[in-house]
């Protein structure tokens, strides 16, 4: 079959590695791709929040499957034009979406189905938001409502904090995405991630993942795309996976079908964990990046499998087959990342590194300068590993990682910490 992906990071990597695998992937082309896609498929330059565009060449190519990877090609409506063409397609409708694009809309679900999650308020302006703040105290969360890259939350620990980050979102830090600002109460407890295939009616629960987000040693700093992850998370134990389901994933669902957008794709459920409780920290309408790479890894050819019964509403009759096993990845990324950082530096020394079922490095931001591999991002590689326990997965991706010849590059040494320490 044919098949096209949209994106061009380590998350789309990780997608196209898993779907070649599969003897079903006759052509596989990945847009616009990048230069660790291009070793195993075709990358085409499209504007891939351009639905119109997007149609054109998945008609062109003759597509059987579109796989949207990334949250803005989604909240665009691409989803809406592609299904609407009778191509199947793997990712939410632009109405679906908004469970990401809108935190506030979001929160509005989860009160509506009686989800768990933090008490919240939505603000239009800096002058009561900052109020709010004040009568509320510190710490507290402070997110930009719409669509930031994965970086407009402030988790402020004291009222200064907070209230610096309302001038910023309220100043245009974000754009359009922090017009309005949502204050939430701060949770207490470990995060995790729990992914679920959803067809429109039917859902099946994929995996857990941790990532790290702060950028510094033992969680520390300001907060990034995302630092490194793994798979599975020790704290979603089956006791707290079937809570999620039956208090979070099940009602959420149904209240959006109720509001007439049934959610088709991946539902990325973030979640804060205390005392073997889950509640929602937020919801994304995607595979999360680097969380994907983990998963990936340890799905391989049977991630084609599973997304191509979610695109074409036959999730009823699937299965996953997981192995007992573990897989990391740890983030390579430009020095300065989250700040400012130098782009077109060389990277060297991936040649050498193994590339099979347990051993890969997921591009990001990278391209091909004639010979030399380059540096084009702020997070620019995942070097990902998988093994029979944590300890062994992780010993492997640092270990690859060692190999890599990088020196305008840094990654944290404690991916993993948390289940390693316990």
């Amino acid at each position: 079959m044919n098949i096209l992906i949209l994106g061009g990071g380590g998350r789309e990597h990780s997608l196209a590695w898993a779907v070649s695998q599969n003897p079903k992937a006759d052509r596989l082309v990945v847009a616009p791709g990048n230069a660790g896609i291009a070793a195993i498929a075709e990358c085409a330059p499209l504007d891939i929040e351009d639905a119109a565009a997007v149609l054109s060449f998945a008609n062109d190519m003759a597509a059987e499957l579109v796989i949207i990877g990334p949250e803005a090609p989604l909240a665009a409506g691409v989803a809406d034009a592609l299904r609407g063409a009778g191509i199947p397609t793997f990712g939410p409708s632009k109405a679906a979406a908004e469970l990401e694009a809108s935190k506030s809309f979001a929160k509005e679900v989860l009160d509506a189905a009686g989800a768990p999650t933090a008490a919240w308020e939505r603000f239009t302006d800096a002058k009561s938001a900052c109020a709010y703040i004040e009568a509320q105290g510190a710490p507290i969360v402070v997110k930009a409502d719409g669509l930031a890259a994965g970086k407009g939350v402030t988790v402020a620990m004291t009222v200064e904090e907070a209230t610096a980050a309302v001038e910023d979102m309220f100043g245009g830090a974000f754009g359009a995405a922090g017009a309005e600002v949502v204050i939430e109460e701060f949770m207490t407890g470990e995060e995790a991630s729990f992914f679920v295939l959803c067809d429109g009616e039917e859902f099946l629960p994929l995996g857990t993942a941790q990532d790290h987000k702060r950028v510094g040693e033992g969680d520390t700093g300001p907060n990034t795309g995302g630092m490194g992850a793994y798979s599975p998370a020790p704290v979603m134990t089956d006791e707290v996976t079937q809570k999620t389901i039956d208090q979070i994933v099940k009602p959420t669902l149904a209240e959006m079908a109720r509001r007439g957008a049934p959610y088709q794709g991946v539902l990325f459920v973030g979640l804060m964990i205390e005392n073997g409780k889950p509640r929602v920290v937020e919801y994304n309408v995607r595979f999360g990046d680097p969380e994907c790479q983990t998963l990936m890894m340890r799905l391989g050819a049977q991630a084609l499998d599973v997304i191509q019964a979610a695109a074409e509403g036959r999730l009823a009759q699937a299965q996953v087959n997981w192995a007992e096993d573990h897989a990391i990845t740890v983030v390579m990324a430009a020095k300065g990342y989250p700040g400012s950082y130098t782009k077109g530096t060389v990277i060297k020394g991936l040649d050498a590194l193994p590339e099979d079922s347990t051993h890969m490095v997921f591009h990001a931001g990278t391209t091909m300068q004639g010979a030399d591999l380059t540096a084009t991002g702020g997070r620019v590689l995942n070097v990902t590993a998988r093994g029979a326990t944590l300890a062994e997965a992780h010993k492997e991706a640092y270990a690859m990682l060692g190999r890599i010849d990088w020196p305008e590059g840094f990654s944290r040494s404690d991916i993993g910490w948390r289940a390693l320490k316990g």
